[in-house]
């Protein structure tokens, strides 16, 4: 097919045909499917009537239709696409309802949103359905603990060693860089050399506890894909001898979730997704838990939207950080790019020195590095932070 046959193809495919869409192109073969698996979602029809409340859907929120359409769009599209397409007939075709049919659930391409989708339906879950929504969701946690695993633990081990500093080491044992900033003043500028007065090296990883880390999570509605992650990161870190590690959920209760750490599939489905947020009453119970100061690390995973008292939990965490606690405020957790958020609260935090600010699964090991050796946190460039 030549380059300007190829690109009105791709053009019809898009405009979804009738006599505007001004391409001329007809489609054959498996194109036409394609165009039909399309058009039952982004068709004209398919939109929410302004102001009417109604839908009306090519897939006539039928089962058997719902069924065959899933088919048909992993028959024809990568399964990236697939994940996008069944998220938007979940948000434009009210199809929610749906995934509580256990043949639904066998049908879908398991991701990220649909554990959140599953989870926020989790009360309304008729108990047929509940084994099948677990092995949904338990695949999709053990996808994310093989790609997340190995990499937060070697990153956070290596953490753990550099900050238990000693002061006699060994040759080989020597933190070069901690040393030189540390004899800085022992410059000889005729020799062009510092004089290392004390060495510091990096400390052997013992068998016992060297941090507490505290994961605090807000599981309002539009936070479900940071719970996921969340939960299979809590478990890794719970898995590790040496860092004590507490999950707590909130939205204006509390629910202290370390006792089910051992599987994150337990600690989402003890989850309850929507409702309201009351940070200050979840900051307060993480405070009252903290026994370590100076060896603590707070994770508070929010969007910042506080249904609470807004001044005590800014004085909460200007306490937990006086105490010695390394505080880390996340706007999210996830792939979804940038979120929104309260940016009053967000500009609060970062005059207390705790800037709020979105992170992938892949850079939270290295937050969680920084945040253990106290060191500036590796905030990205075009992170939404005050």
């Amino acid at each position: 097919m030549a380059a300007g046959d190829e690109r009105l193809r791709r053009w019809r495919l898009v405009l979804g045909g009738g006599a505007a869409d001004g391409t001329g192109c007809t489609l054959g073969g498996t194109d036409v499917g394609m165009d039909a698996a399309l058009g039952a979602l982004y068709g004209r029809g398919n939109r929410q009537e302004r102001g009417t409340g109604k839908r009306s859907a090519g897939l006539d929120g039928s089962a058997p239709n719902v069924a065959r359409w899933l088919g048909d769009i992993r028959t024809y599209f990568p399964s990236s696409v697939v994940q996008v397409m069944q998220r938007d007939a979940i948000d434009r075709l009210g199809l929610s309802t749906l995934l509580l049919e256990p043949e639904m659930l066998e049908a879908v391409e398991a991701d990220v949103h649909l554990v959140g989708t599953l989870l926020s339906l989790n009360k309304a879950m008729p108990e047929t359905t509940k084994e099948t929504a677990r092995a949904v969701v338990r695949k999709v946690v053990e996808d994310l603990e093989k790609r997340l695993t190995t990499r937060t633990r070697a990153t956070v081990t290596g953490a753990l060693d550099r900050s238990a500093r000693v002061n006699r080491p060994r040759h080989r044992d020597i933190d070069w860089d901690r040393t030189i900033r540390a004899n800085l003043k022992n410059y000889l500028p005729e020799h062009r050399t510092v004089i290392p007065e004390r060495l510091i090296g990096y400390g052997r990883a013992a068998q016992s506890v060297k941090k507490d880390v505290v994961l605090c999570i807000d599981q309002s509605g539009s936070m479900a894909a940071s719970v996921v992650y969340a939960s299979v990161f809590g478990a890794v870190l719970a898995s590790m001898r040496s860092i004590a590690t507490r999950l707590v959920v909130f939205d204006t209760a509390v629910v202290d979730l370390t006792d089910q750490l051992a599987d994150p599939v337990d600690v989402l489905f003890g989850t309850q997704l929507g409702g309201g947020t009351d940070i200050n009453r979840a900051l307060a119970y993480c405070q009252s838990q903290i026994t370590r100061p100076a060896d603590t690390v707070v994770v508070l995973i929010s969007d910042l939207y506080e249904g609470g008292i807004r001044d005590e939990m800014l004085k909460r965490v200007a306490a937990m950080k006086a105490s010695g606690v390394q505080f880390v405020a996340l706007l999210a957790l996830s792939d979804e790019g940038a979120p929104a958020y309260d940016r009053e609260h967000a500009a609060a935090l970062a005059a207390l020195g705790a800037p709020a600010f979105a992170c992938t699964p892949d850079l939270f090991p290295e937050v969680m590095a920084a945040a253990i050796e106290k060191r500036p946190l590796p905030i990205p460039d075009m992170a939404t932070h005050q």
